[in-house]
């Protein structure tokens, strides 16, 4: 089993880096925008090994809550690893865990890869299986307005993590209000 991986990108892809461990390249698939490792640059990865039949695949991740993640996402019915990695490259494990949490299968229906039934399972099979470090799923940091303002941003075309990092960007005193916090998400993309 290889639990860890530490050498220099020879390659980095859309959805897989080869790293080069003392001469021997490893080809290993990570979230989109997890690890952001240039070609020459050294990385250090979490990574989970999964045997088939016809293949043997390394995944890596940037911390061991993201690999533990993965892991519970992989046990749900209908999740392979394909469909885990895109669920980690499109949300943070926060909104993941709120999302469970609140039973807001809809964000995660949005997700390339996940359709409504699959985000339906997710939320369903992971409900207690999806603990924050300290053993509690978090409250919900994002209230109503922040969920319409997440709408509102992918409606108009921009992608789950860009609407996540523009409203993570709105500063903590902003007002609870509509027009407010969506005018603040926007001025993130200026």
């Amino acid at each position: 089993m290889i639990a860890s991986l530490e050498g220099k990108v020879a390659v980095s892809a859309f959805d897989h880096l080869v790293v080069v461990v003392n001469g021997v390249g490893f080809k290993v698939f990570t979230p989109r925008g997890t690890v952001t490792a240039l070609e020459g640059e050294s990385v250090y990865l979490h990574t989970e090994m999964i045997v088939r039949e016809d293949a043997i695949t390394l995944y890596g991740f940037s911390s061991v809550a993201e690999r533990d993640v993965f892991n519970k996402l992989i046990m749900v019915s209908g999740v392979g690893p394909k469909v885990a990695l895109s669920v980690l490259g499109s949300v943070s494990i926060d909104t993941l865990r709120n999302a469970v949490a609140t039973g807001q299968p809809d964000l995660l229906g949005r997700i390339p890869g996940v359709g409504k039934k699959t985000a339906e399972k997710i939320v369903f099979e992971l409900k207690d299986k999806l603990k924050g470090a300290d053993g509690i799923i978090a409250a919900s940091s994002a209230g109503n307005v922040d969920k319409d303002v997440m709408d509102a941003l992918i409606a108009f075309g921009y992608s789950i993590a860009e609407a996540q990092a523009a409203l993570q960007s709105i500063p903590p005193e902003t007002p609870k209000d509509f027009d407010e916090r969506m005018r603040r998400a926007l001025q993130y993309f200026i």
